[in-house]
């Protein structure tokens, strides 16, 4: 057995304080070092996460017919203030492979998301140079430091779902992913029933948990909550649990860095990604709609998909999830 890869995630976070697309701030570090003291204890899910429904889970608010062009944001507005303050407050994930992770090269944090926050701060200021501070946060801190002001936007694989969505306010989709499972290479295992009474890890607090937990009792994993994702790989790989069910994003990156293991089974439901932002801010939700519309629109979604993930998941570039609105 391989040595185990708990260092990567200690040095992901603990680079944060050197990261941030060249820029830095002692709130930004402050958060950061807020979200390294949090306890590895489980987050308990909602007892009615899985009981609150929705029309259109990944419909959001409509854009404007048009952007105001950067650095002239609308007097009042939410966008007015990030201009206001210099810098977009960003909360991502630290350790989340081709998606946002430390690059040991540059000291900075890179990755799909964090191409995507960069061009919210490029839309809002001209450039994201100097007007970006990436704060890292837990599962559990996501949603409450985008409610108490901490972070002006979560950008972070975060799953819509309707229970979420009474949280915080989502942008459109962003990017489509699946939960799928992830076995060693040369089980027998093709789908997650298989594993029925075995124990399967997912992030502590996460969508894949409350997935696992409502399948039928025959069919039921025993799920296992960690804080981190990488969590889940170092206990595979130290034989502690039978495998890993979460989304397809993070698990391509676990068998890009543990080849002895493998994606099975079909998906296990969809996962689409929105940017989570306060309920207090419709403005920018409608804003950052609208940044994302123009991505897809002028193929700049489509290069930064190709550039980031074309090699990481072999295939042709897809076409960008299109935008559902509901107001």
């Amino acid at each position: 057995m391989r040595r185990p890869l708990r260092h990567l995630a200690g040095l992901a976070l603990l680079s944060l304080t050197l990261a941030g697309c060249g820029a830095s701030s002692d709130h930004a570090l402050n958060l950061t070092l807020a979200a390294l003291a949090t306890p590895p204890a489980k987050a308990p899910a909602s007892p009615t996460a899985q009981d609150v429904k929705c029309t259109n889970v990944k419909a959001s608010l409509r854009p404007p017919a048009t952007l105001p062009a950067p650095n002239r944001m609308p007097p009042g507005s939410f966008m007015a203030k990030i201009q206001k303050q210099g810098y977009l407050v960003a909360g991502v994930n630290s350790g989340a492979y081709k998606f946002g992770a430390l690059n040991p090269a540059t000291g900075n944090i890179e990755g799909f998301e964090i191409d995507l926050v960069n061009e919210v701060a490029k839309a809002i200021f001209g450039t994201a140079e100097g007007h970006v501070r990436l704060v890292a946060l837990t599962v559990p801190q996501r949603f409450t430091a985008v409610e108490q002001g901490k972070v002006d936007i979560v950008v972070d694989l975060i799953t819509i779902t309707c229970y979420r969505r009474t949280l915080v306010d989502f942008s459109t989709v962003y990017y489509d992913a699946e939960q799928r499972l992830l076995v060693p290479v040369h089980s027998g295992v093709d789908n997650i029933a298989a594993l029925a009474h075995k124990r399967v890890c997912a992030t502590a607090g996460s969508a894949p948990i409350d997935v696992m937990d409502a399948m039928a009792p025959a069919d039921r994993p025993v799920p296992v909550g960690l804080p981190q994702a990488i969590d889940c790989l170092v206990a595979f790989q130290q034989g502690q649990i039978a495998g890993i069910s979460t989304d397809s994003s993070i698990l391509l990156g676990f068998t890009a860095q543990d080849p002895n293991t493998k994606i099975v089974g079909p998906s296990i439901r969809d996962v689409p990604y929105g940017m989570a932002i306060s309920k207090a801010h419709p403005d920018f939700v409608r804003f950052v709609n609208g940044v994302l519309a123009q991505l897809k629109r002028d193929g700049t979604w489509q290069r930064l998909y190709a550039n980031r993930l074309g090699a990481f998941t072999s295939g042709p570039t897809p076409a960008p999830p299109q935008p559902q609105y509901d107001g």
